[in-house]
């Protein structure tokens, strides 16, 4: 399959990344952002794109894919809220308004977060605004599209979280990791996991749209 991938700087993106490159079932990967990432591979292409509210520049360069796995993402914490929605809502939504275009035969994944409020009514700002985005791209027409709600996510293969608060709790929860996961597998997914996940749903789909970490973990489980 031929996937786009928005977001690979990111600690879930690196993950997304990496198992393309590595997994026979897909063919190439188009990374789309506003600086290069520097990675060099047979099956590596990215574009260097400074306005991610606007794609009808390189529009004719993201036809014919077969999936896009959507992994930009910022904290609340500290971020102002007008540049939290454009993250969050205006630059997916824009994302994927152009690729149902362009791909419309194309899985779209979009990774918000355990907690998300699809409702659009709650009284938590942050999952508000997931909630939009993630009907918003339901509602767009894509061949399928899923929602992908992980919680806890363990960073392995020497990714780390750009975020200096959760470089900060990885380190010090390092230790139990191994023993929590044991006890609750399903509840600490590892970006390993996140990105098999990803591939096997563009490739085979999943019973519903969205995604919670239990579902997310079963997926990461079939064999390829």
């Amino acid at each position: 399959m031929r996937v786009i991938l928005f977001g690979a700087t990111g600690m879930i993106g690196q993950g997304v990344l990496r198992e393309c490159l590595l997994d026979p079932r897909v063919e190439n990967v188009l990374s789309i952002g506003r600086k290069a990432i520097g990675v060099s591979h047979a099956k590596f292409r990215e574009i260097v794109h400074t306005d991610l509210l606007d794609y009808s520049a390189i529009a004719p360069q993201l036809i014919g894919f077969d999936a896009c796995f959507f992994c930009l993402g910022v904290t609340s914490a500290g971020t102002d809220p007008a540049q939290y929605e454009r993250i969050t809502y205006g630059i997916p939504l824009a994302a994927a308004q152009t690729l149902v275009r362009t791909s419309a035969n194309m899985t779209f994944v979009y990774v918000s977060g355990a907690g998300t409020d699809s409702s659009e009514r709650g009284r938590t700002r942050w999952a508000r605004v997931k909630g939009q985005a993630e009907n918003a791209i339901l509602r767009l027409g894509f061949r399928a599209t899923y929602m992908f709600r992980p919680g806890f996510i363990q960073p392995l293969h020497g990714i780390r979280s750009r975020t200096k608060s959760y470089r900060v709790f990885y380190t010090l929860t390092a230790p139990i990791l191994p023993v929590l996961r044991l006890i609750v597998p399903s509840s600490i997914l590892t970006t390993e996991q996140i990105a098999r996940a990803m591939i096997t749903v563009a490739e085979v789909g999943a019973p519903k749209q969205i995604l919670e970490s239990a579902d997310i973990f079963l997926l990461s489980q079939m064999k390829r």
